[in-house]
């Protein structure tokens, strides 16, 4: 395209030379008739885009990100010129649309319409764009090229997929040292003990441990011993940039839905935890509730307000974790305030969790895995089947 646009600036400088050196009628002619070749150019662009018509839809804005839905995407040309050149751009970076042929230019006759019907695809949870981003043009002696965005681009609300996996295998070594710890509290009541409570009988007080740890201690007694199974999460965002926060979010609620799914199917009793300007859950009693506990994920606003040490320690005040036998945490980054996290569910008697949605190293922290936590990363692109 810069080499025809040199090759009229040559053209049109050899015309202003001829005219100067010969004049006469065929120099203006000539001159005049490649001045006014870009002026023509710019002009048959400016009628295209008044009368060149985009109509996209999709059949429903709720999609379920990975599932693909029908999608009607129509060019029409309402002028009574040729349009010739004319080519889309799609969004790309989180949405698909099927066999439609790229890099395609079309031509349309006066009054003419080119309608592709496929299905369309969206990878990430969220709100997004989709479909055609932005349509070129290009005249007819491609001198010029010029695009645009649509105006009224299609919103897809995309709600997040649900995984099912057949097992927790992160959790099995977990469980074999619950039963282990279990079977020592009957048999020997002393050896497993829990920070005071208001309320718990003075006699229950473990001296020995509170000396030692420097603060009340109780023993646990049979009928104490923790059933309850939380999911919690973190909804912080530290990017400003879709293509970095939406692909982490998305993973995160799949895991979440995942480990939901699979303890609903089962009617295993489990409460969920999130901030939301404030500590929010609720509770699934199993599968019956899942439909409310699905709604309640797929509402969550991840915001760079959110902080998961906040929320954990109004949580832990709160007493959340108190009856809690398992906590599953989906965090977005491991740190040294999160191992202390676990540390402090590991003297409270609470086995934990935590899947680490990142491409980073973390073979440091799961270095401090143990019987009692368990610090599991997961890639963003990874399956969840084997991994949980």
């Amino acid at each position: 395209m810069k080499l025809r646009r040199w090759i009229l600036l040559d053209l049109w400088v050899l015309s202003l030379a001829a005219i100067s050196c010969y004049g006469g009628a065929v120099s203006y002619g000539i001159f005049w008739g490649i001045t006014f070749v870009p002026v023509i150019s710019l002009l048959y662009l400016a009628v295209v885009f008044l009368r060149l018509r985009i109509f996209q839809q999709i059949e429903n804005n709720h999609m379920v990100c990975g599932q693909a839905a029908p999608y009607l995407f129509v060019i029409k040309n309402e002028s009574r010129c040729l349009f010739a050149g004319i080519s889309v751009s799609m969004f790309s970076s989180f949405s698909m649309v099927e066999e439609l042929p790229g890099d395609v230019e079309y031509e349309l006759l006066p009054g003419d319409k080119w309608t592709f019907e496929t299905r369309l695809t969206c990878r990430y949870r969220g709100e997004y764009e989709v479909g055609v981003k932005e349509i070129i043009m290009t005249d007819f002696l491609r001198l010029f090229r010029i695009s645009y965005q649509i105006p009224n681009a299609v919103k897809a609300q995309v709600l997040p997929r649900v995984t099912r996996v057949t097992g927790l295998k992160s959790v099995a070594g977990l469980i074999s040292f619950a039963r282990r710890e279990s079977l020592c509290e009957r048999t020997e009541p002393d050896i497993v003990v829990r920070d005071y409570a208001p309320g718990d009988a003075v006699k229950q007080i473990h001296w020995k441990a509170s000396a030692r740890e420097q603060k009340l201690k109780v023993r646990n007694r049979i009928g104490e011993e923790k059933q309850g199974i939380s999911i919690l999460w973190d909804t912080g965002r530290d990017s400003a940039d879709p293509r970095e926060y939406l692909p982490v979010e998305d993973k995160m609620l799949e895991i979440v839905l995942a480990l939901g799914v699979f303890f609903a199917e089962k009617n295993i009793v489990f409460s969920d935890y999130c901030g939301q300007s404030g500590a929010t859950g609720g509770q699934v009693r199993g599968i019956v509730d899942f439909d409310g506990f699905y709604r309640r994920v797929s509402e969550v606003v991840f915001d760079g307000n959110e902080d998961f040490h906040v929320l954990f320690a109004e949580l832990a005040e709160r007493g959340v974790f108190a009856a809690c036998r398992i906590l599953f945490c989906v965090v977005q980054e491991m740190d040294d305030e999160m191992l202390n996290m676990a540390e402090e569910l590991d003297r409270a008697g609470t086995l934990s969790v935590f899947y680490v949605v990142t491409d980073a190293d973390m073979e440091r922290y799961v270095r401090q895995s143990s019987e009692r936590h368990q610090i599991i990363p997961v890639p963003v692109s990874a399956e969840l089947e084997g991994v949980l």
